[in-house]
């Protein structure tokens, strides 16, 4: 197959690896920017995902539609918490996680996966069930995190695109896994940046 055939059959892709990588860069530099991109890719990926059958990353797609409006109205808002003599909303900051916070998203990942795992094994034509439930939940409570700016949802992204990079590899989703590629190399970027914001 020609090269310029294979960049025809599969822009769509291409075009929403781009985004998805300029989408990190933002994350990375915690700017308000990365959502409204992060909804672009997402709509994108919905198509990418689900013609290739894997169908709970596809479904995940939605919720970052979601949580990127959200995420954009919480860190547009703030903290929620007025500065002292009753100015404007406190910036949202980057923070760690709470243990009382983190065994609720344990909780919330267990059951999530159990029934995603369940209803991709039982309902769907899904080859890879366990570890298609396995990101997509995953990828749920990072970006849930990544929402509240907590720093942790850095190591969940390790683990997510290490394990996407070999799911997308069987399924000759190629431009994607070079997306994949670099998104486990800035989620180290990543995790060092937001440690020195901490910090400060």
């Amino acid at each position: 197959m020609a090269l310029s055939e294979w960049l025809s059959n599969n822009w769509i892709e291409i075009f929403g690896a781009v985004t998805g990588i300029i989408y990190v860069f933002l994350e990375i530099r915690q700017n308000l920017w990365l959502w409204p991109v992060g909804i672009i890719t997402s709509g994108v990926y919905i198509w990418v995902f689900f013609t290739a059958r894997i169908y709970a990353d596809g479904s995940l797609q939605g919720y970052y539609l979601v949580i990127s409006i959200l995420g954009w109205y919480w860190w547009v808002k703030g903290a929620g918490q007025r500065a002292q003599g009753g100015g404007q909303s406190t910036k949202l900051k980057v923070t760690g996680l709470q243990l009382r916070t983190g065994i609720v998203l344990a909780g919330v990942y267990v059951m999530l996966h159990s029934t995603t795992w369940f209803v991709l094994s039982r309902f769907t034509d899904s080859p890879v069930p366990g570890w298609d439930s396995f990101i997509t939940v995953l990828s749920i409570i990072a970006t849930w995190m990544l929402a509240r700016k907590i720093y942790e949802h850095w190591y969940l992204w390790i683990v997510v695109n290490a394990v996407s990079i070999v799911l997308f590899l069987s399924r000759a989703l190629y431009p994607t896994v070079i997306l994949y590629i670099v998104y486990c190399i800035m989620s180290f970027a990543g995790l060092r940046v937001w440690k020195r914001s901490i910090r400060k």
